[in-house]
């Protein structure tokens, strides 16, 4: 899986692909992850890409053409390989919901994500006509960009990928989806009360112990 990255702050990813599962990922080359900056598409002098908004009120909006141009740059490099499939992602908070089964049906049609991150009050909506992008929200609330849900999205799809997780993916995403996890010690005494690992968990027997975890992500 390829990802594409729009943003103007693409040291903000440093960090998070360079560590653990991601990087390893990377190093694998199970994924890649490229950026484009709109600013080196802005084609004025002092590299500006927003404006205010037409109709007034509050902040500057992303103006459509640099990030158009970000857009069609990596579309390009996409298509010059055969059977490319491209989604292109915007985010917004009132957009179609993003989950896990979101991240599996990506994973299986597609080869290359274009992940638009906005800034300041949003960007030009003309892009989303343009491109026929998708509006993705993950979650009922507003951010400073679209950065962190880029993150989000490249982590959850890149887990569904075989081979990213290791040996044992499809377990550790059961362990996860249950709700409930424990380790060591068995039993904790926090302030005169003891909080205890569940029996089954303790058990050995995996039959009841994926039953447990069935019931309790049915519970949820």
């Amino acid at each position: 899986m390829n990802f594409h990255v729009i943003t103007i702050f693409p040291e903000m990813f440093d960090s998070y692909l360079g560590d653990s599962i991601l990087a390893r990922a990377i190093a694998a080359k199970k994924i890649s992850v490229k950026f484009y900056n709109p600013r080196d598409f802005a084609g004025n002098k002092h590299n500006t890409v927003d404006d205010r908004p037409y109709g007034g009120g509050p902040g500057m909006t992303m103006m459509a053409e640099p990030v158009a141009r970000a857009i069609e740059k990596a579309k390009k490099g996409i298509e010059r390989r055969k059977n490319s499939k491209i989604k292109i992602i915007l985010f917004t908070p009132d957009g179609k919901k993003f989950d896990t089964d979101y991240a599996k049906k990506v994973v299986k049609g597609y080869t290359d994500i274009i992940l638009v991150a906005g800034r300041y009050e949003g960007i030009d909506t003309r892009i989303r006509k343009m491109f026929r992008a998708e509006e993705i929200s993950i979650g009922d609330y507003v951010l400073t960009g679209g950065e962190l849900p880029a993150m989000i999205l490249v982590d959850s799809i890149s887990r569904q990928i075989p081979g990213v997780l290791g040996k044992f993916e499809s377990l550790e995403e059961e362990r996860i989806s249950s709700g409930e996890i424990y380790t060591r010690p068995a039993e904790i005494v926090w302030k005169d009360k003891k909080y205890k690992v569940p029996k089954v968990l303790l058990s050995g027997d995996h039959k009841k112990i994926d039953e447990w975890r069935d019931a309790r992500r049915k519970k949820k």
